[in-house]
């Protein structure tokens, strides 16, 4: 019963044998490898985007700053949810790795901007001339982090308020994977034709070892992309062993194959919960995460039993087994029934 996140399971066998099979002989460093050429093209290939420069990277962090990095300048600031991992979870690795420029936080609505929000916060920018941080990039996150899913739709509508001031767009698609699968998206549809200028393809957490993609649809800046990648110390020697994880991952459907098994996972954990009279969600589960509350009486049930998750809202320690608590639940591919049923039957008692 583990649902603490998706990048603490396995990795895909198939996925495992790739970088096995790639241990086999000598491979020139850096990126010059065959393996890498084949990921360029296929990645080109899936997002219809033939032009496009491709890049990998170890962590979703090093795939997100350095892509924010090469889209700003050091007197920037980045316009992005309150919940955003650029702002919540990276340690201000963007403002590091920018220079200094800043992050500007949007309201959002069930963890998603709205056009509305953003065209306020960007118009607030820029008011007091050399005195104040130069608009930049904004940045979307999708799968969010509270397992909400942009539509095309409304990444197009952000994407337009952006280029109305001639911003860049970039998307966080650590769950990029997921968010297609619950929107029955194609890649390009949700990232270049909708306005997006450079997405960080995730694959660490739906069953990579640890691989990332950058994916900039025009090319002219991928020179600093490699300048930059190298001096933040995210070029790999042995860069074989990533391109070897990302063509497994894209592999005849393999990477959309795994976020569906993982979206179906957390579907059967929210049908679940949603028949516990004491259970309730804070938000809808679109994807593969959700944050739902029920008492601690079910919460303590569950952490003897040696479930791992996050208690998010309120403390284990406490008298009243009725108080609710909030979890936040990551279902990865590899989640099972069993597993998952289980769960339910120690929440509901």
């Amino acid at each position: 019963m583990f649902f603490a996140s998706d990048n603490t399971g396995k990795t895909h066998p198939d996925i495992m044998q790739a970088v096995v099979d790639a241990n086999d002989g000598y491979a020139m460093p850096y990126g010059d490898d065959d393996l890498a050429v084949q990921v360029r093209d296929r990645v080109r290939e899936i997002f219809e985007a033939p032009e496009a420069a491709v890049y990998l990277v170890a962590t979703g962090t090093a795939a997100n700053v350095l892509s924010l990095a090469t889209f700003s300048n050091p007197w920037d600031t980045v316009f992005c949810s309150p919940v955003a991992h650029i702002h919540e979870d990276e340690c201000n690795a963007p403002e590091f790795y920018m220079g200094g420029a800043k992050l500007t936080l949007v309201p959002a609505d069930q963890a998603k901007m709205t056009p509305k929000a953003l065209r306020k916060s960007i118009e607030a920018e820029e008011g007091r001339g050399v005195h104040g941080p130069q608009r930049g990039p904004v940045s979307i996150t999708n799968v969010t982090e509270r397992g909400t899913v942009y539509s095309i739709r409304e990444i197009s509508a952000l994407a337009d308020v952006a280029k109305g001031f001639g911003l860049p767009v970039h998307l966080d698609g650590a769950r990029l994977a997921n968010a297609l699968v619950a929107t029955n998206a194609t890649p390009a549809d949700m990232t270049w034709k909708a306005g997006v200028d450079v997405v960080s393809l995730g694959g660490t957490k739906n069953g990579c070892m640890g691989v990332e993609a950058v994916v900039m649809f025009d090319p002219k800046r991928a020179w600093e992309f490699e300048l930059r990648r190298k001096r933040g110390a995210h070029l790999f020697s042995k860069h074989r062993f990533l391109s070897a994880q990302m063509l497994a991952y894209l592999h005849d459907g393999l990477w959309l194959d795994l976020a569906k098994r993982a979206n179906a996972a957390n579907a059967r954990l929210a049908a679940g919960l949603n028949g516990i009279d004491h259970a309730s969600y804070q938000y809808a589960p679109q994807a593969n995460m959700s944050f739902a509350g029920w008492s601690r009486g079910g919460h303590q049930r569950l952490h003897d039993a040696g479930a791992k998750y996050y208690v998010w809202e309120g403390s284990l320690e406490g008298t009243d087994p009725d108080e609710i608590l909030t979890a936040r639940m990551v279902c990865d591919w590899a989640a099972t029934h069993e597993n998952i049923d289980r769960f339910i039957d120690l929440v509901r008692g």
